[in-house]
């Protein structure tokens, strides 16, 4: 439940051991909030960090690939904090293009995880946040998906699906006190990236953090991280499409 002026006193993280989720986290105790809860599969461990700042943080099985279990992963994180002020959808895989293309099979299932999984866990977010009357579901998106280029299409276009599905959670949640804030990082270097090469205008996983938190306070619906994308991307969207094919990486 969010204190006597508003601040965020709960938060759910659905990939708990992502970097860019606890950074998130991380900033959003730094300010305050003092119940965590980290969801990942096989459950995780409290950071230290968490715990020096002052948080109690739970640990919970959440596993994205079964959707069925999705509705009562958000009511296990209700029972052990109470009302859920902010949720950060953060779980995800990235892979590799060739060997997407190699088993197509293995394809399928990073998109599922990808996108489907965020389908039935945040419908099951958005009907808790509904109820309750408050609070911010915010969706760790990326600029992969704004336009999808050829090098990572099966990735890119989980994330388009992610971006758009989102935006219609955000617009269906109108007028019923919750939200939904879009996160759109550009590369960050992290574990899961780690194979990729570096793209112009990197993030860290503080800086998208501390985009998110700018956007929680200003009632922003989408954060870019960094800011100059959203320029960048715009005019990317413009490009004649046999220039684009021709772009590198």
């Amino acid at each position: 439940m969010r204190d006597s002026v508003g601040s965020v006193r709960t938060v759910l993280l659905l990939g708990g051991r992502s970097e860019i989720g606890l950074a998130v986290v991380e900033r959003l105790v730094r300010d305050g909030a003092r119940e965590v809860v980290l969801a990942a599969r096989g459950g995780t461990a409290a950071p230290s960090v968490l715990t020096a700042l002052g948080a109690t943080v739970h640990s919970l099985e959440f596993d994205a690939q079964d959707p069925d279990t999705h509705t009562a992963t958000v009511a296990r994180g209700v029972d052990l904090v109470g009302d859920l002020d902010v949720v950060v959808d953060s779980f995800g895989v990235l892979g590799e293009q060739a060997d997407y293309e190699a088993d197509p099979a293995s394809a399928a299932r990073a998109a599922a995880v990808n996108y489907t999984g965020h389908v039935s866990a945040g419908l099951a977010v958005a009907a808790r946040l509904r109820e309750q009357g408050h609070g911010v579901l915010v969706v760790v998106s990326s600029v992969a998906g704004v336009r999808v280029r050829r090098f990572n299409f099966v990735y890119g276009s989980a994330k388009a699906g992610l971006d758009g599905f989102a935006q219609g959670l955000a617009d269906s949640l109108h007028g019923s006190g919750a939200r939904v804030l879009v996160v759109r990082p550009g590369y960050v270097p992290t574990r899961m990236s780690a194979h990729v090469e570096p793209a112009p205008f990197p993030a860290t996983p503080g800086q998208v953090a501390d985009a998110v938190a700018a956007g929680l306070r200003s009632g922003a619906t989408t954060v870019w991280a960094p800011r100059v994308l959203q320029p960048v991307f715009a005019g990317m969207r413009l490009m004649p499409r046999a220039l684009w094919r021709r772009l590198g990486r």
